[in-house]
């Protein structure tokens, strides 16, 4: 029987607490129990991006973040005897578009998680885009000899701390776009084979923006992660494909919360009165992360050899009523656009790994 204690949790942990736990044990899910181990509630990491999304911060607790939403998952999960057939399982989690599902002893206390994926035939392998084609022009002079994403960060380039991860994910099939200075990249990294993947490339031989260099590959036949060349994030790669395929959509965007304080007071008004004084006040935004999922259908909507930006791709593919999700990221995420993000990324996370 699979150990699941690291899945278990208490209503009064708050929701950084479950998120953590879910990134830890593995299984994209919390078990919610009271103290004789009793099943209250499932908690996915679905669920967590969600909240995040409706703005609940992370402080809230998991009490609290039951009390607020209506979803079945949260007051009466669904369960199974412990015992039940794979078979029973399988038709129970089709039935319901479910990824888990609890077996519980006849005292209602949970005792192991069935898992949607271990009854399946194995899924295609996740294949990635790095871009990495840009001139880095805000870095200069650190970027006047090296790319942006050959820049150190530790003792390696940016860039192998991508790689890295994209294989710590599962991920061994990428493809690399390339335009300034291509040749410090293929140099470095070669065809991948001593980092533990497969690499091959796309030279653009004129700028086409974030997203026009994907017009020169084939058409994918399953989905793709795209992640820019300079993005430092520890990131859950499994969960956020999780995401992508619950929300049914063409494409996914890693967003992140942005916070901006008005260094002014801010006045409200009803016509010529003041109906309000906000002083300072923060305003919050999701910006692209640059980290994306796309569907195969995605590339019927890229020219071949035409600049296209990702903001110009996500506007085309929504105005044609295709679905385009958005996943929170509230991971540890770095984009190195300048010097001073350069300078916090030498002291993050990545540094040294």
């Amino acid at each position: 029987m699979r150990d699941i204690s690291k899945l278990l949790i208490r209503t009064d942990k708050t929701l950084r607490e479950v998120i953590r736990l879910i990134d830890s044990g593995d299984k994209g899910a919390a078990l919610v129990v009271d103290e004789r181990r009793r099943l209250l509630f499932v908690i996915t990491d679905g669920d967590m991006r969600r909240a995040m999304l409706h703005g609940m911060g992370l402080e809230t607790t998991i009490e609290q973040w039951a009390q607020q939403k209506g979803e079945r998952g949260n007051r009466n999960p669904l369960t199974m005897p412990l015992g039940s057939s794979p078979e029973e399982l399988l038709k129970l989690m089709r039935l319901h578009s479910l990824r888990h599902i609890p077996l519980v002893d006849p005292q209602g206390r949970v005792q192991e998680l069935a898992l949607l994926e271990e009854f399946l035939p194995e899924q295609p392998k996740l294949s990635a885009v790095v871009m990495a084609g840009g001139f880095g022009q805000r870095l200069r002079p650190l970027t006047d000899k090296l790319p942006k994403p050959m820049l150190p960060i530790g003792d390696k380039p940016l860039m192998e701390h991508i790689v890295g991860q994209l294989r710590e994910a599962g991920i061994r099939q990428m493809v690399i776009t390339t335009h300034y200075k291509a040749d410090a990249i293929v140099d470095h990294f070669g065809d991948g084979e001593k980092f533990g993947v497969r690499i091959g490339y796309l030279k653009e031989d004129k700028p086409l923006g974030t997203a026009g260099a994907l017009g020169l590959m084939e058409s994918p036949t399953a989905t793709q992660l795209v992640i820019n060349g300079d993005v430092l994030t520890q990131v859950n790669f499994k969960s956020m494909l999780a995401f992508h395929r619950e929300s049914q959509a063409v494409m996914t965007v890693g967003v992140r919360e942005f916070d901006f304080q008005v260094p002014y007071g801010v006045v409200e008004t009803q016509g010529v009165y003041i109906q309000r004084l906000n002083e300072k006040p923060v305003r919050k935004f999701l910006i692209n992360a640059g980290i994306y999922l796309l569907e195969p259908a995605v590339y019927r909507h890229i020219g071949r050899d035409q600049k296209l930006d990702m903001t110009e791709l996500i506007n085309r593919l929504v105005k044609d009523g295709l679905k385009v999700a958005s996943f929170p990221i509230s991971e540890y995420w770095l984009d190195i656009g300048d010097p001073g993000s350069y300078q916090r990324a030498q002291d993050g996370p990545a540094q040294g790994k």
